[in-house]
């Protein structure tokens, strides 16, 4: 690799945003010097070591930005004979979906603390059943739009990891995201929109668990809207 491509792939790999917020609890600190060591993946491990899970799983289900981990592990008592890999790289966050782990006694999840673009690199070809994007940064400032995970470079690595007739879901309360978003994957040619109505992307499906984001921001005034996307053959 060349230097040149050294420097743009290190560009590539920027992440923006904060890794830390307010003073973790007791608790929490210890959670992530037991469990999070328990349970955390290395992207450059996924192929060679095999399943990450100590059970047979029957799927295999990626969340980008789990935030406080409510989605993710509701999810995974739901449905427990499916793995879920999560990626957050704010500890807060991380530490959040532990205490929830540990308190509702869940083996189906495992968490890369960082960039999920690290895993996706990482998957193999159509391993995944569903790719979830839940209320990502919208960078509003134009400036800013290159940091957003939407974009033409990450969208065919998404493509890549799903199977056919996979879904990627998105939620964004930021009409311009929706916009964005529609933009971008509609254009790739590896998806179909699955919206025959409005009330198909207005309305949370019943097995979309709601998020404390997504209740903060209806209190605000702002409209969530919930975009199912299939992978095509």
């Amino acid at each position: 690799m060349s230097d040149h491509d050294q420097d743009a792939n290190a560009h590539r790999r920027l992440l923006y945003g904060r890794r830390h917020g307010h003073k973790l609890r007791k608790g929490q600190q210890e959670l992530l010097r037991t469990l999070l060591p328990k349970l955390s993946v290395d992207p450059s491990n996924l192929l060679s070591l095999g399943s990450p899970f100590d059970q047979e799983i029957e799927d295999l289900w990626l969340e980008i930005g789990f935030g406080g981990g409510e989605h993710l592990a509701t999810l995974a008592a739901e449905n427990p004979q499916t793995g879920f890999l999560g990626c957050e790289p704010f500890v807060n966050g991380v530490a959040k979906l532990l205490v929830k782990i540990d308190r509702m006694g869940l083996t189906n999840i495992r968490i890369h603390q960082g960039d999920a673009r690290d895993v996706l690199d990482q998957l193999a070809d159509f391993s995944l059943g569903r790719v979830m994007l839940l209320f990502p940064d919208p960078w509003p400032k134009k400036r800013h739009h290159k940091r957003r995970f939407i974009s033409d470079e990450t969208l065919p690595q998404v493509a890549r990891v799903l199977r056919p007739g996979g879904e990627f879901r998105v939620a964004t309360d930021i009409p311009d995201y929706c916009r964005w978003t529609l933009n971008h994957v509609l254009r790739s040619d590896c998806f179909d929109w699955l919206a025959e109505r409005p009330a198909d992307w207005r309305e949370r499906p019943p097995d979309w668990p709601e998020t404390r984001y997504e209740k903060k921001a209806r209190r605000q005034g702002r409209t969530p809207v919930y975009l199912r996307f299939r992978r095509k053959p």
